[in-house]
C-alpha cells in the first residue's frame, strides 16, 4: 500500500439505500461504523497489550479456584509489570517479533506470489480458469478450494484469500465478496475438510489423554471425526455460497472500488505469445510437482518424519510448505515472464519481489504490535483463566446432555475470540469436557466434534486472530477505507450462520447415527 489506510470507512449501503433495508443490513452497518471508529489496528493491539499489563498486575495477587488441567495446580495470573517480567519483555521484543509465525509465512510466500503476479502468470491462469468455470459456480468452487487449502497448513491465508479477490474482480464481481468467501472457507470452515490434515491427530492426542483420566486403556483413532468433517465440507460450501451471493455481495453493490491502479490486478486478454508462455510455465510447474511427489512417495523419504508420516506437524514435508509455495509460484512465474517478455533481465524479477514487499509494509507494522500483544496475553495467564473458568461454569450447570453439547460449542466459540490456537484451547478444555461428558454417556469422539464446530465458526470475526490484519490489508487493495469494522461486518453473517447451522447439523448427524469417523462412537462406555 502506498498510503496508510483510513479508519473511517463509510458503512456499506444496503441495496435500498443508506439507512434503509432490512434490520440485518442496519445491524451490520452499525457494527461496521462502530468497528471502524476503533483506533488503527496497530494502535488497537498496543492498547490491548497495555490493558493486559494492567489486568495482570491487578489480578496477580488474587487466588483463583480454577485448576489448570495439565499441571493440576491453581491457575495464577502473572504480573507482567513486575521488574523481571518487564525486563523479559524488553529483552525479547525483537525475537518475539521475528519469531511471529504468520510474519515469515506471509512474507516468504508473497515473494513467490509477487513474481508470478508481476510476470502475468497469475493473470493468464485466472483467465483460463474463468473461461472454463460457469459464473454461477465461481463462489462454491472458491470456497471448496479454500477449505481444501487447510491441508497445506496456512497456505489458504496467503494464497486463496487474496486470489479470491482477484478472481471476483476479474469476473466483474466485487472483490471484497471474493475475499470474504475465501476467508469464510479457509478460517470459518477450518474443521470442514474431506482431506485429512495434521490437525486431526493433534486434537485426537489431547482428546485421548483427557479420556484416559476416566478410562486409562481407551484408545482413539486419529481420524475419529473424519466422516463428520467431510460431510461438514458440503454444509460449509452451501452456506457460504448462499451467504456470499445473497447477503454479502448485495451489500457491497454501492461500495466503490478505489484502490491504487498500480496495485489493482489487470486482467488483460491472453495473446498468442502469452498462451505459449503459459503452456511452458505450466509444464515446468507440473514437472516440479511430479518430482516433489516422487520424492515423497518412498517410505524412507527425507520429507517424512521418523515414523514415516508425511502429514505430521513435525514432518519435513509440513515444515517445508511455505518454501514449496514460494517455489511453486516463483519458478513458473520466472519462466512465464521471460517467455512472455514481461521479464527482460534478472533485475525485473527482483523488482517484482520488491514491489510486493512494498505493498506489505503496513502489514509488517501491524504484525509487530500483534506479535507483542499475543505473546504478552499468553504469558499473563488470562487466556488460561478464561478458558478454565468458562469450562468449570458450564460443568457446574449440569445441563442435559444435548444442551451441554450446544453449550460447549458456544463456549468454545466465545473463548476462540481471545485464544486463537485450536490446539492450545483444546489442551485446556479437553481435560474438563471429555471426562465430564463421558460420565453422562457421551463419547470423547462426539465431544471433540462439538469442539471443532465451535473452534471454527468464530475465527473470522476476531481481530485477535493472527491473520486477521492480513485480510484487512487484502481488502484495502481494492477499498482503501477498509477497517476492522468493515471486515467484521462482512464476516459476521458467515460466523453466526455457520455457528447455528453447523451445530444443528451435528445434532441431526448424531440423531441419525451416521459414523463420526474411523473407529468412532457416540456413547461411552
Amino acid at each position: 500500500m502506498s498510503e496508510s489506510p483510513a479508519n473511517t470507512a463509510a458503512p456499506m449501503d444496503a441495496p435500498n439505500g443508506p439507512g434503509k433495508g432490512s434490520w440485518v443490513d442496519r445491524a451490520l452497518n452499525f457494527i461496521e461504523v462502530v468497528g471502524n471508529r476503533l483506533p488503527d489496528p496497530a494502535v488497537l493491539f498496543l492498547i490491548l497489550m497495555v490493558t493486559v499489563w494492567v489486568l495482570s498486575m491487578l489480578l496477580s495477587g488474587v487466588s483463583f479456584d480454577a485448576i489448570h488441567p495439565a499441571t493440576g495446580e491453581a491457575v495464577q495470573v502473572t504480573n507482567l509489570l513486575s521488574g523481571d517480567n518487564f525486563a523479559y519483555f524488553l529483552s525479547n521484543m525483537v525475537t518475539t517479533f521475528t519469531g511471529f509465525a504468520p510474519l515469515g509465512v506471509v512474507l516468504v510466500a508473497m515473494l513467490g506470489v509477487g513474481v508470478a503476479e508481476q510476470s502475468g502468470f497469475i493473470n493468464a491462469v485466472l483467465k483460463k480458469l474463468l473461461g472454463v468455470t460457469p459464473q454461477m459456480l465461481l463462489t462454491p468452487m472458491l470456497i471448496l478450494v479454500a477449505i481444501v487449502s487447510h491441508t497445506a497448513v496456512d497456505a489458504g491465508y496467503v494464497l486463496v484469500i487474496p486470489l479470491g479477490g482477484v478472481i471476483f474482480y476479474a469476473a466483474g464481481r466485487h472483490p471484497l465478496a471474493g475475499i470474504a468467501a475465501a476467508f469464510a472457507g479457509v478460517s470459518g470452515g477450518f474443521s470442514a475438510n474431506f482431506v485429512p490434515s495434521a490437525i486431526d491427530p493433534l486434537l485426537q492426542g489431547f482428546t485421548q489423554s483427557a479420556a484416559q483420566i476416566v478410562s486409562p486403556e481407551l484408545q482413539l483413532n486419529p481420524l475419529n471425526n473424519w466422516f463428520f468433517t467431510s460431510a461438514s465440507c458440503l454444509v460449509i460450501v452451501l452456506l457460504g455460497w448462499w451467504l456470499t451471493d445473497k447477503v454479502i455481495e448485495p451489500r457491497l453493490k454501492k461500495v466503490a472500488i478505489d484502490g491504487d491502479p498500480e496495485d489493482m490486478p489487470v486482467m488483460q486478454e491472453v495473446g498468442a505469445r502469452e498462451r505459449r508462455a503459459l503452456r511452458l510455465s505450466t509444464l515446468v510447474m507440473l514437472v516440479g510437482i511430479g518430482a516433489l511427489i516422487a520424492w515423497m512417495l518412498p517410505g524412507d523419504s527425507a520429507l517424512r518424519d521418523s515414523a514415516g508420516n508425511l502429514a505430521a506437524f513435525g514432518a519435513p514435508a509440513m515444515k517445508s510448505i511455505v518454501p514449496l509455495i514460494f517455489l511453486l509460484f516463483v519458478i513458473p512465474g520466472v519462466v512465464f515472464g521471460y517467455a512472455a517478455g514481461t521479464f527482460q533481465k534478472s533485475k525485473d524479477v527482483i523488482d517484482a519481489m520488491s514491489k510486493t514487499m512494498g505493498s506489505m509494509s503496513y502489514y509488517i507494522v501491524m504484525a509487530f504490535f500483534c506479535a507483542l500483544f499475543i505473546a504478552e496475553f499468553g504469558r499473563s495467564g488470562l487466556g488460561t483463566l478464561l478458558a478454565v473458568e468458562g469450562g468449570n461454569l458450564l460443568a457446574a450447570m449440569a445441563l442435559p446432555g444435548p444442551v451441554t453439547l450446544m453449550g460447549i460449542i458456544l463456549l468454545v466459540g466465545f473463548v476462540n475470540l481471545f485464544v486463537g490456537s485450536a490446539s492450545a484451547k483444546w489442551a485446556l478444555l479437553a481435560p474438563i469436557f471429555v471426562p465430564m461428558l463421558m460420565q453422562v454417556g457421551f463419547s470423547p469422539d462426539l465431544t471433540q466434534a462439538a469442539y471443532r464446530v465451535g473452534d471454527s465458526s468464530t475465527n473470522i470475526i476476531t481481530p485477535l486472530m493472527p491473520y486477521f490484519p492480513l485480510v484487512v490489508v487484502y481488502c484495502q487493495r481494492y477499498v482503501k477505507s477498509t477497517g476492522i469494522g468493515t471486515l467484521v461486518s462482512l464476516m459476521l453473517p458467515y460466523s453466526l450462520v455457520f455457528l447455528l447451522c453447523w451445530s444443528i447439523f451435528l445434532v441431526i448427524y448424531w440423531s441419525l447415527g451416521i459414523p463420526l469417523g474411523l473407529q468412532a462412537s457416540y456413547t461411552y462406555p
